[in-house]
């Protein structure tokens, strides 16, 4: 029987955890006080907000609905600025436009925002020119400018992502509760490029048959026209900083158990799910809905013990495993995978993330990400989950409202030159406005 099943839980028992990608934080004290002020302030979500979002999940699962979960590999504080939360709540908005169309089905939106300021690392130290200083870990840690007082570990960061994070909740909820997502008007949603995309003329047939869209919508959810003026929306980022989950974790009234308020849906990274982990027995003790990267190394045994641990009463609408292979690993890799999760009888959401596998680096030193692989890992990752006799019920996309140049190919074919007019990223390439429409569209067309 695995330990994690053998002891209570607390907020504070990943602590007894062998703890992966964290920082060290100079100043304990300080610490101790950025944890105590960060408990005191108002949860960024609602108890409520999540267990709607549990249930929406559970019914993707049985292919009801299909998740797009998309948004910043990694948010700055620099960018919580209005126009560009709404420039990346309108492309997810525009993405959700087209695979309704073209899938039939109702979409969940989950936002990689609001809270995604913490990444992993593949080493503690990063080296320039013979100096070392500790790595970036996003902004909730410490500052990408490499010198020494940018880069040392401060907790007072933690506060400012609360305060940055309710910010783009706050804008984000107002756009949507004023009218911004009506579904009967998207073209509001426009983005100045999409007159001038090749992919124009595709978008804006679906916009003039939204008529029928909307009537299919409502048809599957059985209300009245007037109520698709509003759409749910919610937040998601990765269960990193434990320090910062911890402090957000808190009991409601009326509900049992404990909830992670700092945002509806966390998800625990591949480097981080060792079944014996600091981050696996968190995320095992909360009530969130979550999410498991799982990759071409993890052995069936582990991700099925994964499964047992984080959702033991084997709920609906709790786990989601979302694989990211590479699209030369995946026929390779996740029909195993699916084939023990099944023999299980672990009732799960399967996603697909064809980001991070197909990262590659350019001459110049650049990360970036062919167009033609991500698409490609997509496209088996349906005939796979097809063949196997199970379902894919969503895609996990880092993406952005921007016009940025980070990933090649593409309708514009974007090459390696293109790259250095608009490259913009400080840790992961995002596919731009234009390439994740495109995405959605190739979706809407490999799943329809």
């Amino acid at each position: 029987m695995s330990p994690h099943t053998t002891h209570a839980w607390t907020p504070e028992s990943w602590q007894q955890r062998p703890a992966a990608q964290q920082p060290t934080y100079p100043d304990a004290a300080l610490l101790q006080q950025s944890l105590e002020q960060l408990a005191t302030l108002p949860p960024l979500v609602t108890s409520w907000e999540v267990n709607s979002l549990r249930q929406q999940i559970a019914r993707a699962q049985v292919g009801e609905c299909f998740v797009l979960q998309g948004g910043d590999c990694a948010e700055s504080f620099d960018d919580c600025r209005p126009e560009i939360i709404a420039n990346r709540l309108k492309v997810l908005l525009q993405m959700s436009l087209v695979m309704v169309h073209g899938l039939r089905q109702r979409i969940v939106r989950i936002g990689r925002f609001a809270g995604q300021y913490a990444k992993p690392r593949s080493a503690d130290i990063e080296t320039r020119d013979g100096v070392s200083l500790p790595s970036y870990r996003g902004d909730l840690v410490n500052a990408p400018a490499f010198t020494e007082a940018a880069r040392v570990p401060d907790p007072r960061r933690m506060i400012e992502g609360h305060a940055r994070s309710a910010m783009t909740i706050n804008f984000v909820r107002g756009l949507i509760d004023g009218g911004f997502a009506d579904l009967h008007h998207p073209e509001y949603w426009d983005l100045e490029w999409v007159q001038h995309s090749p992919l124009a003329a595709d978008y804006q047939r679906m916009v003039d048959t939204l008529g029928d869209s909307v009537r299919f919508m409502e048809t599957l959810a059985g209300q009245p026209v007037g109520e698709l003026s509003r759409v749910d929306f919610f937040t998601s980022h990765e269960a990193l900083l434990l320090w910062y989950e911890q402090a957000h974790t808190r009991q409601v009234p009326r509900a049992p158990g404990w909830y992670n308020l700092a945002t509806h849906f966390p998800w625990i990274g591949m480097r981080t799910a060792e079944i014996g982990g600091a981050h696996v027995e968190y995320c095992r003790g909360i009530r969130n809905p979550m999410g498991v990267k799982v990759g071409p190394k993890m052995t069936a045994d582990w991700v099925s013990d994964l499964c047992r641990i984080l959702n033991p009463d084997n709920e609906a609408g709790r786990l989601t495993l979302i694989h990211r292979m590479g699209s030369d690993n995946i026929g390779d890799h996740l029909p195993r995978l699916i084939e023990a999760v099944h023999r299980a009888g672990h009732r799960v959401l399967w996603v697909c993330d064809p980001m991070h596998g197909n990262t590659e680096s350019t001459p110049s030193g650049l990360k970036t990400r062919p167009f033609e692989r991500i698409m490609s890992e997509v496209e088996q990752a349906f005939a796979i989950h097809k063949a196997c006799g199970s379902r894919l019920g969503g895609v996990h996309l880092e993406l952005t409202g921007e016009d940025v140049t980070e990933c090649t190919g593409g309708a514009r074919n974007l090459s390696h030159a293109d790259l250095e007019r608009a490259y913009r990223s400080t840790v992961d390439p995002r596919l731009n406005y234009e390439q994740a429409l495109e995405m959605a569209m190739k979706i809407a067309r490999v799943a329809g």
